[in-house]
């Protein structure tokens, strides 16, 4: 096979991994950071191993030669930039200390017993166990976001996570830099100078630099400067110059800058950076998957070996003693309650940020050993020139011990600590109205978690009054999103009369909840051709195509009533059909082991006896079936 044609298989591979180990993770509701490194490290050093001398094995490094970790660097820059654009300042009204302890007082605590165990447990140098302790403070967004999202905790944890997960990046490469310098490039007597001048060159350069191009920005896009298709490009060239610039001046300084930029970019109130964004996550999953791709197989099954069982004993310190006491230390006197800490020390899984750093400074551990036997320091070169080779498959088989561990058990610990579910069953109404009411007020009544959103004050007033959860906003808005809590959320019910806000709010919810779990009712007549023309922008059609909102009013106002029936062998859902007539709207099932179940205008099952079927119906049929439509009924139903 050609050169060029072989170049082009590995990268079209990498693609295929990636994309295929997200839908596959999806599929199986597991972590996708497991199932990214498994297919990495199977197509890999896997490969490679069995099939020796032939083409078959990804190998990342003759691919990409000395653009790997260049490539690598710009990647995690501008993940940390859509990290950045996640952190909103009101997150931290009520836990802005905790994470300020946890990447302070809690990281100086991961990084001592770290270095400790490093130290005594492998026998490395003192100093490269303190530079390996460095690199291992951080977590990241790489593997911490995937994991909220598939967790999907309630109560304070989620954003604490999250900030720690992203500002603890480019602290922690700040520190093994400076770790570095001055414990193998400069006299001890210059250090506290050295370290001092460093932390302002990145603080005051790279912050500055961060802010001026997130203001630039800002004021290109809110006066017009700058054509909307273009605003990605903008953005894209900025984060990748301040990057660049910022390390000019301080190495690893830029992740602070993108970080700060990011984070300016979230809390200005000037211009809409909903489209940038949403371009950047979509660009993160797929920078995240191939660079996860990327990590595993560009290992060496030799270097994994040559760790021994002393390796697992590190990865296992790391977890049981360095990250709860780092979460004890930085919590103290916090109000977390202790199942909201005890979650918190039990997340900290490593990520890309972690194998970047750990590349660059191998790299730099080699250039010392050169250094040392120039010198004629043959013993001191030898020693260097081997912990560089132990710090890449160290650092490797701590991201995948930690995200093994992390990824496999973070669901079930965050369940049996009442802070997440299993499979969400609340539902997110939007709307306050007589019927959004009366369907939260059955769904509670049979224990699902239900939410109310509408910008009427006196229909959230009303939902307030008959004890129902309500957020008073617009559900597109931007403060709505953030402002949430989805915890034991699961699915989306557009409820309003207005087809164009059911549209925006599945929209909205589509990323969140997936495509399946939202929900809106039908285009009210005289709007069915033009929504659709939009099909694949609405979302499932609720309770039947006749069930539009303006139909349903008219039940409510002719008194009708939505009433649960428990199903049986005697009165099954023909006896229901029978009992109630045509004008019966099922709305709901509920299964004999708990699940709720939407009923949709494309629903072909009958609820089944044992299940209790939640409709709105009339209790006197009779006397006022002729006046209504007969399309919404169990018949109209397929």
């Amino acid at each position: 096979m050609p050169e060029e044609q072989a170049i082009l298989l590995e990268l079209v591979v990498i693609v295929v991994l990636g994309g295929g180990a997200q839908w596959l993770a999806w599929q199986l509701r597991l972590p996708s950071i497991l199932l990214l490194l498994l297919f990495g490290f199977l197509a890999g050093p896997v490969a490679r191993e069995l099939l020796p001398g032939t083409s078959f094995g990804l190998d990342p490094n003759p691919l990409f030669g000395g653009l790997l970790l260049p490539l690598v660097s710009l990647s995690v820059a501008v993940i940390l930039f859509e990290g950045g654009l996640t952190l909103n300042f009101r997150e931290l009204r009520a836990t802005g200390h905790v994470v300020r302890n946890l990447v302070t007082v809690g990281a100086l605590t991961t990084w001592l017993i770290c270095s400790a165990a490093a130290c005594l447990l492998l026998g490395l140098d003192l100093r490269v166990s303190i530079l390996i302790g460095a690199v291992l403070i951080v977590t990241g967004p790489t593997v911490i976001m995937p994991l909220l999202r598939h967790v999907r905790p309630t109560g304070a944890v989620g954003p604490v996570l999250k900030w720690e997960g992203i500002v603890i990046d480019p602290l922690g490469a700040l520190v093994t830099v400076l770790a570095f310098e001055v414990l193998f490039a400069h006299p001890h007597l210059q250090a506290p100078l050295h370290v001092l001048v460093a932390v302002l060159k990145t603080v005051v350069v790279g912050g500055g630099l961060g802010l001026a191009a997130a203001g630039l920005l800002t004021l290109a896009v809110a006066r017009y400067w700058v054509p909307e298709f273009l605003h990605n490009v903008v953005a894209m060239f900025l984060v990748c110059g301040v990057f660049v610039l910022s390390n000019r001046v301080q190495a690893e300084g830029g992740l602070l800058s993108v970080t700060v930029m990011g984070i300016a970019l979230a809390n200005q109130r000037y211009a809409d950076m909903k489209h940038i964004r949403e371009f950047k996550e979509n660009l993160r999953v797929f920078l995240i998957s191939a660079l996860f791709i990327l990590l595993a197989a560009r290992l060496r099954l030799d270097d994994l070996r040559g760790l021994g069982p002393g390796s697992l004993l590190f990865v296992a310190v790391l977890i049981f003693v360095a990250r709860p006491l780092g979460v004890a230390v930085a919590t103290l006197r916090s109000k977390l309650t202790w199942r909201e800490r005890l979650f918190l020390a039990w997340m900290a899984p490593r990520g890309i940020v972690a194998a970047a750093v750990a590349s660059v400074f191998a790299i730099q551990l080699e250039h010392a050993a050169e250094a040392a036997e120039a010198a004629g320091l043959s013993e001191r070169a030898e020693l260097l020139a081997d912990h560089a080779g132990v710090l890449i498959p160290l650092t490797f088989i701590t991201i995948v011990g930690t995200v093994l561990v992390y990824g496999i058990t973070a669901a079930l610990v965050a369940q049996r600590l009442g802070l997440a579910e299993a499979k969400p069953q609340g539902v997110l109404i939007v709307g306050a109205h007589r019927l959004a009411r009366e369907i939260g007020r059955v769904l509670q009544e049979h224990k699902f978690r239900v939410l109310l959103v509408d910008t009427n004050r006196g229909e959230t007033a009303a939902a307030k009054m008959a004890a129902l959860p309500t957020f008073h906003g617009s559900i597109v808005g931007e403060e709505t999103l953030e402002e949430l809590d989805l915890g034991g959320l699961g699915r989306l019910l557009a409820l309003t009369p207005n087809d164009e806000v059911n549209v925006l709010a599945v929209q909205r919810f589509a990323p969140i909840f997936g495509r399946a779990s939202v929900y809106q009712l039908p285009p009210r007549a005289g709007a069915a051709g033009r929504v659709a023309m939009d099909k694949h922008l609405a979302g499932r059609w609720l309770f039947g195509t006749a069930a539009t909102s303006e139909h349903l009013r008219r039940q409510l106002d002719a008194g009708a009533v939505i009433k649960a029936t428990r199903l049986t062998e005697s009165f099954d859902y023909r006896s229901f059909g029978m009992m109630y007539g045509p004008d019966a709207v099922p709305l709901f099932t509920i299964t004999e082991a708990g699940g709720l179940n939407i009923r949709t205008a494309e629903e072909s099952s009958e609820p089944k006896p044992g299940q209790t079927l939640i409709s709105l119906v009339f209790d006197k049929p009779a006397t006022v079936a002729i006046s209504l439509p007969r399309r919404a009924g169990p018949e109209a139903l397929p």
